[in-house]
């Protein structure tokens, strides 16, 4: 129900019915489809409403009246719906089984209302580390005048402030740890107004920081720098233009970095700046899942579209007679190809570039020639 509709600041409630994928709650006011953040399934909201559109409209919960079984309290102390908040995370008050439960709802959604198709069985889903799994992120880096420091770390839920954060429940504990004293390291440097971002990239046994260069390195910052890395034993690499630029500091650490598969005992190779999965764990048990359903055989030839490194296509040569791997960006199927020989596998396995979104029947038919 309506109150003070003058008021831009008006509340409204709501029967919370589902979660839509960005993790908001998803009810109805008077008919029009509204978007609660900080709401969950079964709980009634009184929510201030943020946007007004015609066909829906979004807002942010202020009082829970019958909370969720589901609902937990956050682990993350910047975790909130309200300004300030940390970003990074959409979903921490939310019990992690059941966030993975609404997100293959989602997935299952989207499966039958837009690709009009429905999986013929379920299998049980995958669960990975929940906490201090995330390996590939983005930090933001700032000089907040008003604070008096230069902050690092996820920008502020819809804002671009970055979050006033000191660590990050998500991230592993040896990078959540850095990010204080990266904060000083960045505003000891003659860079630190030309430094917007930190892309971090954690392999099987380094940190790897990437920093994103708009000025040159002066010698003093550079051996700050290097101190840095043995303190904290990271490796910091550098990018003054696009991701294929990157270059590390020690030019001794110019060897790609690795990732293993320990059932399969392959290992892929990549650049800071590739594209790899978040969550290792979990990302190994995709892997093995997805090869043991495909029961290869020694005879068997598989194609691997969009292979990126080769994640699925280097196991798999483990197990079937041939791969070829497709991707559309060159520097990956070179990086792939460096990978495929460094396992063994360099007679099982070709890489090739191709532009799969214009793959034809006739490309099929020529697939093995």
């Amino acid at each position: 129900m309506g109150k003070n509709k003058k008021n831009k600041h008006e509340l409204f409630t709501a029967e919370v019915e589902s979660l839509d994928q960005e993790g908001r709650g998803v009810g109805r006011q008077e008919g029009k489809v509204v978007f609660i953040e900080g709401a969950l399934p079964g709980e009634t909201v009184e929510y201030v409403r943020i946007r007004n559109k015609p066909s829906y409209e979004i807002g942010a919960a202020r009082v829970i009246f019958n909370e969720s079984p589901l609902r937990t309290t956050p682990r993350c102390p910047y975790f909130g719906m309200q300004e300030g908040s940390c970003g990074g995370c959409a979903m921490q008050h939310l019990e992690p089984y059941a966030q993975v439960a609404i997100k293959q709802k989602v997935l299952l959604d989207a499966l039958t209302h837009i690709g009009k198709v429905r999986p013929q069985y379920l299998l049980p889903p995958l669960y990975g580390l929940f906490w201090g799994y995330r390996n590939r992120a983005r930090l933001s880096v700032r000089d907040v005048k008003k604070k008096g420091q230069v902050l690092v770390g996820f920008r502020e839920r819809k804002s671009n402030f970055i979050a006033d954060m000191k660590s990050c429940e998500v991230l592993p504990r040896r990078m959540s740890d850095l990010l204080v004293p990266l904060r000083e390291l960045i505003g000891s440097l003659s860079v630190y107004k030309e430094l917007p971002q930190i892309e971090v990239a954690i392999a099987d046994d380094v940190i790897v920081l990437v920093l994103r260069l708009l000025a040159p390195l002066t010698d003093l910052d550079k051996e700050k720098l290097e101190e840095f890395q043995k303190k904290y034993k990271v490796e910091f690499w550098c990018q003054p233009k696009g991701p294929d630029s990157v270059y590390p500091l020690d030019p001794e650490n110019a060897d790609h970095l690795k990732l293993k598969h320990p059932e399969f005992g392959t290992e892929i190779t990549f650049l800071p700046t590739d594209f790899t999965q978040v969550n290792h764990q979990l990302n190994d048990r995709m892997v093995t899942r997805a090869i043991r359903l495909l029961k290869l055989a020694p005879k068997d030839k598989v194609a691997d579209f969009f292979c990126g490194l080769g994640n699925f296509t280097l196991p798999i040569a483990t197990r079937a007679g041939a791969v070829k791997g497709m991707e559309g960006a060159q520097g990956l199927v070179d990086r792939a190809n460096i990978g495929a020989r460094a396992n063994g596998l360099q007679d099982k396995v070709s890489f090739e570039t191709r532009d799969l979104f214009k793959w034809t029947t006739e490309d099929w038919d020529r697939l093995w020639e």
